[in-house]
């Protein structure tokens, strides 16, 4: 069981002033002991207590700390306040708390009737975010760069992860990552974690995944005109030039139907561009926090991510599974509003009859919720694959066939 701690004597735990493991921690505030004076600041930091922003979760279970003279209380999310338990000898005080995994949260205090500290985008990890045993972790590559020939003098940093399972004998499935380098360290996004307890639960595909980051050229980045805008020029770049060096090496279906592309904000928008313009080469679409915005939109000259939810009803319909990721605190600037692009995408994508699906919540302009519910994601667009297959009519869920369209109400007015 997780809490084998209980069966644990503290004369066990490392040192009061040493930085605990979650288990270690939650021992010491399950018992209020007299040690949380220094395992909280050593574990969370003293600056984050004092600032309102500490806590520690692994799964559902999470602690939070705060450092104030008066008694606070912790507002999680949409839940009512609950009073918080001090740490005897200390202006300490600390709450724990299980969370719904696979979402972020946002919490802060009430402390003398004031409003203070606090995060936003909080991740809750699901049981495929951690590593299950005997599972064996798969291989990532060293950094490989790429010198453009359609983006003259641009330079892309790129890497490929493979599954343990993962042959060159047999062709295998894939999956391309915008802005890849944030899903290079293994613990951060537990990205590469997901890939791995999926795939050696054959609940998705072996699967090759190419982490590419965005290129630049001498020191002037290109990510908004490789991913803002709305045109095959990096559908093309990332066929011609990427996926054909990368198959040298790894052995890759060539099907659409066996190829996924993900992208987070203008990664989003990327992933879904890529998708619309060469659905023969990607059938499936992972766009979190897509910026569906008018950052590149050049009136009369070149069109922006703006005009995607219009495309969608107007154009020709294309063979493509989606799936959208947002949250009601997302941007809000002269771009255009991230929120309602992205329910305008969904309803879009609705009204024609896509394979499409939208996952909502309170979260901001962050990672955190792709990351958070990655396994939930890959499990929904690779559902009834059949790598005897190479292609697929994509129908909408029948429970999505039944549901309304989105629809806003105003928020955060008086």
């Amino acid at each position: 069981m997780r809490y084998f701690w209980l069966c644990l004597s503290f004369a066990s735990l490392a040192s009061a002033a040493d930085k605990l493991t979650f288990q270690e921690l939650y021992a010491l505030v399950r018992a209020n002991s007299a040690k949380l004076v220094e395992a909280l600041p050593a574990t969370l930091g003293g600056d984050n207590l004092a600032k309102g922003t500490a806590f520690l979760g692994e799964g559902p279970d999470f602690i939070f700390a705060v450092d104030a003279a008066t008694a606070p209380e912790l507002v999680l999310d949409e839940f009512p306040a609950q009073k918080m338990r001090r740490v005897r000898g200390s202006n300490l005080w600390f709450a724990t708390a299980r969370l719904s995994t696979g979402r972020t949260h946002n919490f802060r205090y009430n402390v003398g009737g004031a409003s203070f500290g606090g995060r936003t985008d909080i991740p809750a990890f699901g049981p495929y975010s951690y590593l299950k045993p005997g599972v064996r972790p798969g291989t990532l590559s060293a950094k490989k760069v790429h010198e453009s020939r359609l983006y003259d003098g641009m330079k892309s940093d790129y890497w490929v992860y493979t599954p343990a399972a993962y042959s060159s004998a047999t062709p295998a499935a894939l999956m391309v990552w915008q802005d890849g380098e944030v899903l290079v360290p293994r613990e951060t996004s537990r990205n590469q974690i997901v890939f791995d307890n999926l795939t050696a639960e054959k609940k998705i595909p072996v699967i090759v995944h190419v982490l590419i980051s965005p290129g630049k050229v001498g020191s002037r980045a290109m990510r908004s005109e490789e991913y803002d805008t709305v045109n095959d020029k990096f559908a093309r770049f990332l066929r011609d030039e990427i996926l054909a060096e990368v198959s040298k090496t790894w052995n890759l279906r060539t099907d659409g139907y066996s190829r996924a592309i993900a992208g987070d904000s203008s990664g989003g928008i990327c992933a879904f561009n890529i998708a619309w313009h060469q659905p023969d080469q990607f059938s499936r679409v992972l766009s979190r926090i897509g910026s569906f915005t008018s950052i590149q939109w050049h009136p009369g000259e070149i069109d922006g991510g703006n005009v995607y939810p219009n495309k969608i009803r107007k154009e020709p319909k294309r063979n493509i599974r989606v799936w959208l990721q947002d949250g009601s605190g997302d941007l809000e600037n002269s771009h255009g509003s991230w929120p309602l692009q992205n329910i305008q995408m969904a309803n879009s994508l609705k009204l024609m009859d896509y394979d499409f699906h939208l996952s909502w919540g309170n979260g901001t302009h962050s990672r955190n919720g792709g990351h958070a519910e990655l396994a939930e994601e890959l499990l929904w667009l690779w559902r009834d694959y059949d790598p005897a297959k190479t292609s697929q009519t994509y129908e909408m869920e029948a429970a999505e066939k039944s549901k309304p369209l989105f629809r806003i109400k105003a928020l955060n007015r008086e």
